[in-house]
């Protein structure tokens, strides 16, 4: 089994790209199988931080294989915003760069329609990141959609003014304004670049490759409790964020699938509208926001901070078959004489430990743990890191009964513990 899967436990932003960057090495071949340019994953090393919305986080690593997946929605614009940003020579992004034909192109009606459908929510709003993910999707469902192989087609515009004048029908029934030119700009530009890469199958290609020997990390966007099936809905994502959507993101077999690797942050954020049972709105939840630098990566909101929530992180488990935990952001939760843990809900004065279809009320049970002062940026032996620490993750170990083979404790990619 040559294939692993890594993907978010909570609700996005746990740290994926720093975590597939450490871990490169071990892997030839790094995937991305769904989500879009709403999804921002940080990486750090030699004092600069780098934030990539489509591309894979492995394309600083050389000799390693780049693919955007069949799963992914592409916004042509991000995608060229993002290799001008890189750092890296034209030659080198298409040595280690290829891009699925049946991957969907993001169209600038897309993301006119996100903003529209948001705007008319008014205080019901989803908390999109208006990045035009959900209507691209929607298109997709719908079999109108627009995939990234047709850009080579020489009526390709002739495609594009179709299924713009779909879209601006659409809009007629919205009271929204918009200026076309603008949500056009610079998104034919990145169809030109997009036309310099490998544009193919790649299902063919992750199969031969790792039918002789290559390793593949599947590298998931967002996070478990936003997947479109099993996240707090309606205030989730538009694709599968779980480890099945890696099989049908990516066109592989659920029995080529070795490990599945979560991330979860010690502590619980969430960027958007939605259920947050372990919610801060106090000095603490402040505290973890300034100290964590907790702002979006894609959309610079600040995210809502709480207590680690075992319900939820175990119902991740469960639905994605997590193998094998990672703990991030473990140098922020530093400074707290005590730290809480959610162990289950109080509804309806009765005690649960289900995520329910439904949004009700809940109350968070929490247990408090011994917190640990030490600044543990510099520790790379588990064995150093303060006692209260080691608690803390076998407190996890033991209510999840799954191993943390993975402790980060700073940004950078060296900041990183493996037992």
């Amino acid at each position: 089994m040559n294939i692993d899967i890594l993907l978010g436990l909570q609700w996005g932003d746990e740290g994926k790209g720093k975590i597939v960057d450490a871990i490169c090495p071990n892997y030839d071949i790094i995937a991305r199988f769904q989500g879009g340019p709403n999804a921002g994953h940080s990486l750090e090393f030699n004092n600069v931080k780098h934030v990539l919305h489509l591309i894979p986080s492995g394309i600083f690593r050389p000799e390693k294989l780049n693919i955007i997946g069949n799963g992914v929605v592409i916004d042509p614009a991000v995608f060229k915003t993002e290799i001008d940003t890189l750092g890296l020579t034209m030659d080198e992004l298409k040595e280690r760069l290829v891009i699925s034909a049946r991957a969907n192109l993001i169209l600038p009606g897309h993301r006119i329609l996100d903003a529209a459908y948001e705007h008319s929510k008014g205080n019901t709003k989803i908390g999109s990141t208006l990045k035009g993910i959900g209507p691209a999707y929607t298109d997709k469902a719908a079999r109108n959609g627009l995939r990234t192989g047709e850009i080579f087609r020489k009526d390709f515009r002739e495609m594009y003014d179709k299924h713009m004048k779909n879209h601006l029908s659409i809009l007629k029934s919205y009271d929204y304004r918009f200026d076309l030119k603008e949500y056009e700009a610079g998104w034919f530009e990145g169809i030109e670049v997009l036309k310099e890469f490998r544009i193919m199958n790649t299902e063919y290609l992750v199969n031969e490759l790792t039918g002789k020997g290559k390793k593949l990390i599947a590298e998931g966007a967002q996070g478990t409790m936003l997947d479109i099936d099993f996240g707090s809905y309606p205030y989730v994502t538009s694709s599968n964020t779980i480890s099945a959507g890696a099989c049908t993101g990516l066109g592989i077999s659920p029995r080529k699938v070795g490990e599945v690797i979560g991330i979860f942050k010690a502590y619980c954020t969430r960027v958007g509208s939605g259920p947050f049972p372990t919610e801060l709105n106090d000095e603490t939840g402040n505290l973890l926001r300034e100290k964590g630098y907790e702002f979006g990566s894609t959309t610079g909101r600040p995210r809502r901070c709480g207590w680690l929530d075992l319900p939820a992180l175990k119902y991740a488990i469960m639905i994605n078959g997590v193998t094998q935990l990672f703990m991030t952001k473990s140098d922020v939760m530093s400074g707290f004489d005590t730290v809480k843990v959610c162990t289950s809900y109080l509804s309806g004065g009765k005690e649960c430990r289900e995520i329910s279809v439904e949004n009700l009320q809940i109350e968070p049970v929490y247990i408090e743990l011994p917190g640990w002062n030490e600044n543990i940026s510099a520790i790379r032996d588990f064995r150093k890191l303060p006692e209260n620490l080691r608690n803390y993750i076998k407190f996890v170990e033991d209510h999840t009964g799954i191993s943390v083979r993975m402790v980060s404790v700073g940004p950078d990619r060296e900041e990183t513990i493996f037992r």
